[in-house]
């Protein structure tokens, strides 16, 4: 069963995106016209249970979405790629890179979840928990994660969003899937990173990826997008751009894949 996608691009150089636990494959369209669409082809793919494959029944973990990934990158004849990943995305594309490290170019994480998962406090569990039956708490979710700074227009229609493109039983099934699930022992460590976090964003900041990213990857760095919080895409989608590519950019000159 193929996953649902859509292609911005057709250069030679592919990378797939992977969305994060509040969106689908349409969560970068703000980001998707200034892509360098000569160069590189992108690839969004929802997950079981997400965009157009919202109705696709499966067991909602992150091994499936990255055997779904490699599937796909088979089906669209991608023998080598890049990957990039917001959210829960973001560790999805480790685990792609765990199961065929020698497909991989290089990892853009986006605000990601590192492989070993996140610890919640006990008040802070139930919010997620009860996040896939109520709009108030992935309301609530949303404006913490972006710094309180953002219109409650945008925090209501993103919350609205999240709920219209998932079922509640696959988001529900994968608020435990990427909290709870740890797979660092598994990571190798031999990619190029360039981990994305917004400066607004309370949790999934420089602190956690220094102690999860920087130690587990030789060749890892972090930049801080100012004035973005969990989701830069809609926050500053033109920094973004130029933070993935400069780095996407850099890593095929290195290798002599481009002058």
């Amino acid at each position: 069963m193929p996953n649902t996608f859509h292609r911005v691009g057709n250069g030679p150089h592919p990378v797939l995106v992977l969305h994060g636990w509040f969106g689908d494959a349409r969560s970068f369209e703000p980001i998707e016209p200034w892509l360098s669409q000569a160069v590189f082809s992108y690839v969004f793919m929802d997950y079981r249970g997400y965009g157009g494959m919202k109705d696709a029944c499966g067991d909602y973990t992150i091994d499936e979405i990255a055997a779904d990934a490699l599937a796909l990158a088979d089906d669209l004849g991608f023998s080598s790629f890049s990957l990039m990943g917001h959210s829960m995305g973001g560790m999805a594309i480790e685990k792609i890179a765990v199961r065929a490290p020698e497909r991989v170019r290089a990892l853009v994480p986006i605000a990601p979840v590192p492989c070993g998962g996140i610890r919640f406090d006990a008040e802070r569990r139930a919010l997620f928990d009860a996040a896939a039956n109520s709009q108030i708490h992935r309301e609530t979710i949303i404006d913490r994660s972006t710094g309180n700074c953002l219109p409650s227009s945008w925090i209501a229609w993103k919350a609205a969003s999240s709920a219209a493109c998932s079922s509640k039983t696959a988001f529900a099934a994968y608020l435990r899937a990427w909290a709870d699930t740890d797979f660092s022992d598994d990571i190798a460590g031999r990619h190029p990173v360039k981990v994305l976090v917004g400066a607004n964003d309370p949790t999934f900041n420089t602190t956690l990826m220094t102690e999860t990213y920087l130690r587990r990857y030789p060749l890892a760095g972090i930049e801080v997008l100012e004035n973005a919080g969990h989701y830069p895409m809609n926050e500053t989608p033109l920094a973004l751009v130029a933070a993935i590519e400069g780095f996407l950019l850099k890593v095929l000159k290195e290798a002599g894949a481009i002058n």
